[in-house]
């Protein structure tokens, strides 16, 4: 076991991830992979008798986030396998098909595992979020149990983002991309999308998911409703056999291609983030799971990232350039209120003007290890942090929607100049 940790993904893996422009990591872990920070975390569990064999996971955990941290990479920590098994499956860590997660005892256990996660980890500066739990099972104590974690996680650390994952049987992500959006805290919803396992996947091509995907645009209705605050935690290039509709593997690759192109494409433009599962896999080929040999195969691009740091044109950290973009802004937001009557609190606009500019340059001039510019993920989370620090400074006001519509018009148009 601890071969396999210390030699699984190696020094070449994490340069070849960050050239490929891949920002963050998900890295999916066990409750009993605690044992070595805390031992009591296993206590009457299935995995209690072998505190001894996970006693060196955490060490390694630190490592891999310390890594990742070298080259400019996040971390988001997901629990995946909880106290009792979260759902049916093996990777919930035990391979019985039971799901015993939801009793008392068990969710207490899932809590003191979650609990001694954000002690530890909450002050990381790259790790980005710890995810409450993988693909739990429907059961009516779900949402509660949500809402009581939450609030036990948030008294240990108030700003970790904490990501939750719809249930997975019922795929209800309308009503928790909704839950997302009512809070206000920093909480993201954890999507994840596959077209490979039903009846009805296997009745369509790849050609024909992409067009549907396309076409329906499911994540943008999402991303409305939590705010920005939605993730695809895990997607793939994969297709079912019957999908592929060819024995040629040229052909079958194109569909993946394809297939993925407009994954990617609805990712970027309705999402705050989306990872990949899995980077690479334990034996043979596998263009469909698996991100090196997809890449290799032209599924997934060669560079995968946004905008590059050599494509900077220009640093747009001229005050005159900056005052001459922001009094043409101000002037359009006047005439256009003042054409209905209205004169609202100006400055308000500027001063979010201003603000914006100067975080697309704080953003823009990130000196991280990446070959990639920071961009902003979540926005919304970041601008709510603003608008805090201007109420403080400037007290609240019906217009404080001028300070954010002037945050959005600054931060963009610098971002532009930029490239």
């Amino acid at each position: 076991m601890e071969h396999h940790w210390d030699t699984w993904i190696a020094e070449e893996d994490w340069g070849a991830i960050q050239a490929q422009g891949f920002n963050t990591v998900r890295l999916p872990i066990g409750y009993y992979h605690l044992s070595g920070i805390d031992p009591s975390v296993l206590d009457d569990t299935d995995f209690g008798p072998y505190k001894y064999i996970f006693s060196g996971a955490w060490m390694r955990i630190l490592r891999a986030i310390g890594d990742a941290e070298r080259y400019g990479l996040g971390v988001l920590i997901d629990l995946h396998a909880a106290p009792g098994a979260q759902n049916r499956d093996a990777h919930s860590g035990t391979g019985t098909g039971e799901v015993r997660m939801w009793t008392r005892t068990n969710l207490s256990r899932t809590l003191h595992a979650l609990q001694v996660l954000t002690a530890q980890l909450a002050s990381r500066p790259n790790v980005v979020g710890i995810e409450l739990v993988n693909e739990p099972a429907n059961n009516n104590q779900v949402q509660k149990w949500y809402e009581d974690t939450l609030a036990a996680l948030r008294k240990i650390s108030p700003d970790l983002p904490l990501y939750i994952r719809q249930v997975d049987d019922a795929w209800d992500a309308p009503w928790y991309s909704k839950i997302v959006g009512a809070r206000h805290d920093f909480i993201v919803l954890d999507h994840h999308l596959y077209r490979c396992f039903t009846p009805g996947d296997a009745a369509m091509s790849g050609d024909e998911h992409a067009a549907a995907l396309r076409n329906s645009a499911p994540l943008v209705p999402l991303s409305a409703a939590a705010r920005g605050n939605i993730i695809v935690g895990e997607w793939s290039a994969a297709l079912n056999p019957a999908s592929l509709r060819s024995n040629e593997a040229g052909e079958q690759d194109r569909q993946r291609r394809v297939w993925a192109r407009a994954q990617l494409d609805a990712y970027e433009a309705s999402c705050g983030g989306w990872f990949f599962w899995t980077w690479k896999k334990g034996t043979g080929w596998d263009a469909g799971w698996c991100a090196k040999d997809a890449t290799l195969a032209a599924i997934l691009p060669r560079w995968i990232g946004g905008r590059r740091k050599s494509e900077i044109k220009c640093i747009p950290s001229d005050p005159g350039w900056k005052r001459q973009a922001q009094s043409a802004a101000l002037d359009q937001h006047k005439h256009y209120w003042a054409s209905r009557g209205t004169y609202n609190e100006l400055w308000r606009f500027e001063s979010g003007y201003s603000t914006g500019w100067d975080d697309a340059i704080l953003f823009m001039t990130f000196n991280d290890n990446g070959p990639s510019v920071s961009e902003l993920g979540f926005r919304g989370e970041w601008l709510k942090r603003r608008v805090a620090d201007h109420i403080t400074v400037h007290g609240k006001s019906g217009n404080i929607w001028e300070f954010e519509h002037g945050f959005n018009q600054g931060f963009d148009t610098a971002w532009a100049g930029a490239f």
